[in-house]
């Protein structure tokens, strides 16, 4: 088959908007509380309402590519990005958020379920792997960019400082929510997504045995399996974590340390993903000489020691201390994924599925975080991350894969065998 580099890229690209649109309500939650007049526990209500949809959406919306094809799909998706983000801006308020928040989060788990077996047809099986890591590299980068134009946008609309950019947004966006001007740029790029898709010719995508979602037989012999969701509870617990913290990093340096989320909380969430994506290229030589188990014990235990450092260290220690926690992070979703495909013999596509509706943690963690922060305050509420990440750190001990990860001892031993 022909390969299809301006697909790829295109690919490249939607991963890119995935991340732009998903990791940024970290950075501007304080701003919502602060405009809304709302709890702690109510602001938990934001990003559950943006991941349960993963909860909701992944399983079908991989029975939905099969009949509709990717190209309807792809458009589909970012129409919801688009309407979610487009009532937000228009009609800001906490109610709309939640519902719009839920659109744009349906949109783009419809996203990542079309994205990785097109971009394997595009780019070719031989080159998907390299392919796939530098997809998470836009990724990243992505997440890493999105707090920076929060703070510029924050900075800059209402500001008396002028622009083609600025002028729209100051004639759009009222004074007093500053913040929304995100919401106008992402319906901005959604849609303009739906346009490039719709002018592109793409690929017939005839999926793998692996990439198929099957809900009836092979549903049925996955649920008897105690593994399946022992692997969907660590994918739970990696999301949830990974949200748990970098959706509280902002509002936790407001409340204890004075730091202003327009500039500083946005930069040290910019460097949480930024240490996210590095850690993700060491974490990737690393399981080339040790056992996935073992990298996947050792980076918990150094995210358990940055989470505390950062809770209850000085405000220097905190600023150091949740980047680090990203870093930390970076191998975990990698290696749990990894290690439940192989635990199971069978049926990997359906598999896949039920672990990609574990992405849903990220909507159950950080809600349960706001509600203790009601209680006993968010530096007390935010160690109960340390229970998801205590699970992770079990299935490094507890984890029997059929088949072990290639280690560079590995493949010299396959040589001496030879």
């Amino acid at each position: 088959m022909q390969r299809n580099i301006f697909i790829v890229v295109l690919i490249f690209l939607i991963f890119f908007v995935i991340s732009f649109l998903t990791n940024i309500l970290g950075p501007i939650i304080p701003d919502i509380v602060k405009s809304f007049d709302l709890s702690i526990g109510l602001a938990g209500f934001l990003p559950f309402a943006f991941f349960v949809a993963y909860g909701v959406m992944s399983i079908p919306a991989g029975l939905m590519v099969e009949k509709f094809g990717e190209k309807v799909m792809l458009i589909s998706a970012f129409l919801l990005a688009f309407g979610g983000a487009l009532l937000f801006a228009l009609i800001p308020g906490f109610a709309i958020a939640l519902f719009s928040l839920f659109l744009i989060g349906i949109g783009m788990a419809i996203l990542q379920v079309v994205i990785n077996p097109l971009l394997r047809v595009s780019g070719g099986e031989e080159k998907f792997a390299f392919y796939s890591v530098l997809a998470q590299l836009f990724f990243g980068a992505a997440s890493f960019l999105s707090p920076l134009l929060y703070s510029y946008l924050v900075l800059n609309v209402h500001s008396g400082n002028s622009g083609f950019l600025i002028d729209i947004l100051n004639g759009l966006v009222p004074e007093n929510l500053k913040w929304v001007s995100l919401y106008w740029v992402f319906a901005v790029i959604a849609l303009a997504m739906v346009v490039v898709i719709a002018l592109v010719k793409f690929p017939k995508v005839e999926l793998l045995e692996d990439e198929r979602i099957d809900v009836g037989k092979s549903f049925s012999e996955l649920a008897g399996n105690k593994w399946v969701w022992l692997f969907f509870l660590g994918i739970f617990a990696y999301v949830g974590t990974e949200q748990g913290i970098a959706n509280w990093i902002s509002q936790f340096l407001q409340t204890y340390h004075g730091v202003d989320p327009a500039t500083t909380g946005a930069s040290v969430i910019s460097y949480f993903w930024g240490l996210l994506t590095i850690g993700c290229f060491l974490g990737l030589i690393l399981l080339k000489i040790f056992d996935s188990r073992k990298v996947l014990i050792f980076f918990t235990c150094g995210g358990i020691a940055s989470l505390l450092m950062a809770l209850f260290g000085s405000k220097e220690m905190a600023l150091i201390g949740f980047p680090m926690a990203g870093f930390f992070a970076s191998v975990m979703y990698s290696v749990i994924f990894s290690l439940a495909l192989n635990s199971v013999p069978k049926h990997h596509g359906t598999f896949s599925g039920i672990l990609c509706a574990g992405i849903a943690g990220g909507a159950v963690v950080p809600l349960i975080v706001g509600g203790l922060g009601e209680l006993v305050g968010l530096r007390f509420a935010m160690l109960f991350l340390l229970i998801p990440l205590g699970y992770i750190l079990s299935i490094g001990m507890w984890a029997k894969p059929l088949v072990n990860n290639e280690t560079v001892s590995s493949v010299k031993e396959l040589f001496k065998l030879g």
